[in-house]
């Protein structure tokens, strides 16, 4: 899915991109921007601003009024609303930070790209097609899946 998302929705962008979602954010986007952006790129509006999604809405945007503040709450509304599984794929994920496209990349190609105890702990890299930020499967890996287990639990419940 594409989306766009208000300032206020920061680090929901930052799930959706993982979860290989489309997702436009700039901190600094107005209201107007938003709108024309969500039109022109058939984007959904995400977002926590009520004037705004009701002003999406008067000018037939398909949007989502983002209600809750907690996190995995909020996953489990939109992929109930929209139909999309909680689950990381990395063959599809995007890039947490700018949107791009990841790209799996070979171990050797990362030697002097990541800390040394990395490269020697882990065997799988994906780099950003656009900024060339480096990921891998570290530690913080059990906590982004608790939080989606957490979400499915939420979904569950609903």
């Amino acid at each position: 899915m594409n989306f766009i998302v208000d300032a206020m929705l920061g680090k929901l962008a930052r799930w959706l991109r993982m979860l290989g979602h489309n997702v436009t954010y700039y901190r600094d986007f107005d209201d107007a921007t938003l709108l024309v952006l969500a039109r022109t790129e058939n984007r959904v509006l995400l977002t926590r601003d009520l004037k705004l999604y009701q002003k999406a809405l008067k000018d037939g945007l398909d949007t989502f009024f983002v209600d809750s503040k907690d996190q995995q709450q909020r996953l489990a509304f939109l992929a109930n609303h929209f139909g999309f599984e909680l689950e990381i794929d990395l063959n599809v994920s995007r890039c947490p930070k700018c949107n791009g496209s990841l790209v799996n990349v070979s171990k050797d190609k990362v030697k002097d790209k990541v800390p040394d105890g990395t490269f020697e702990y882990y065997d799988e890299f994906w780099r950003c097609s656009s900024c060339g930020q480096i990921y891998w499967k570290g530690a913080h890996w059990n906590r982004i899946q608790g939080t989606l287990e957490a979400a499915k639990s939420k979904l569950d419940s609903d």
